[in-house]
């Protein structure tokens, strides 16, 4: 471990979040997790921590949006984990207000915080959505950003708000850019819980949107190794590095994959509920993680077709689980 002692995980109630709050208490690490103040009290994901975890961090309540509870989340950190933000593509459509709201002011909010407060390290969560239909494959981190939906125009605003303050401030800022991060706990708006869950449930026909899209999926557990890397390294500061399997696969590949080793016959309908606008689709992503294995010393660990596979027994085993699918809506679409 590194001589950075005490972290401040934003976003620690969701599903990344929540892997990584995991991760750094049995890591060593003294976490304060923040979560979004709610009437109802909870953490999120974080109030089913697993067992040798649950009690040994902090817990922060309060809003990315609200400048003041930032800095008093920040007190005493000497690093920040934020990955607070909203990241679902269809909400973005027609509520792009809350989206520059939470996830560029938020931004701003971590940012200044840690500028206040001396935190000697800002790891910044960037998306592989920030690339836009890929224009050259591998995406390695050069590749031009497109704007194709209010969700990746706000994270690419709120990636330039974190490099402008290493370059004006020299405040220690990395990005770390996760491709199509999948696995337990994952909300139901992402297409690997909706094939999953649809089918648990016993739907003979699965509802989709489009199934020629290619996406490069990551296994929770690299991304969040992702994170500890970056955090733990000396290298990557004022860097943009893409986490991804370097693993290429088509959403309809993915659910054939799926039905397979549920051992159901997989049937879609598509569901036009669920098409992205034609100009605002993402076509292919596909990470060259080159630059994380030679700043970072990372490399997946679930990677090309193998570790996919591995990864969705991993996640289906989780989410067939009674306990664990009965918090799921399957028979809306969950935007």
């Amino acid at each position: 471990m590194s001589d950075i002692q005490k972290v401040l995980v934003t976003g620690a109630d969701g599903f990344i979040g929540s892997h990584l709050t995991e991760m750094l208490v049995r890591g060593g690490y003294d976490v304060r997790a923040f979560v979004l103040y709610n009437s109802f009290n909870s953490w999120g994901w974080l109030d089913h921590a697993a067992a040798d975890v649950r009690g040994k961090f902090e817990v922060f309540a309060g809003d990315i949006r609200d400048p003041h509870g930032v800095h008093e989340a920040m007190k005493g950190c000497d690093a920040v984990l934020h990955l607070a933000a909203l990241i679902a593509i269809p909400y973005s459509y027609h509520s792009p207000d809350t989206y520059v709201d939470t996830n560029i002011k938020g931004t701003l909010n971590v940012l200044q915080a840690a500028r206040k407060h001396g935190v000697r390290k800002v790891v910044h969560t960037s998306t592989s959505e920030v690339y836009g239909t890929a224009l050259y494959v591998p995406i390695d981190e050069k590749h031009p950003l497109q704007g194709h939906s209010p969700y990746s125009a706000s994270k690419i605003g709120a990636d330039q708000m974190a490099l402008s303050f290493y370059r004006s401030f020299e405040l220690p800022v990395s990005i770390i850019r996760p491709f199509n991060t999948y696995g337990p706990r994952q909300s139901a708006r992402a297409v690997i819980p909706t094939i999953i869950t649809q089918l648990a449930a016993g739907q003979k026909r699965i509802k989709l949107g489009a199934i020629h899209p290619t996406r490069d999926f990551n296994f929770v557990r690299d991304t969040i190794r992702g994170f500890i890397h970056m955090l733990e390294s000396p290298a990557g500061i004022g860097e943009v590095i893409n986490i991804g399997s370097n693993f290429e696969v088509s959403i309809g590949h993915t659910a054939k994959l799926i039905g397979e080793i549920m051992g159901k016959d997989v049937e879609w309908i598509t569901d036009e509920e669920r098409i992205r606008p034609d100009k605002s689709e993402v076509e292919r992503l596909w990470a060259d993680n080159k630059l994380a294995a030679e700043k970072l010393n990372w490399s997946p660990e679930f990677a090309d077709g193998e570790g996919f596979r591995r990864g969705l027994v991993e996640t289906i085993a989780w989410f067939t689980e009674p306990a664990n699918l009965k918090q799921y809506k399957t028979s809306i679409y969950n935007i």
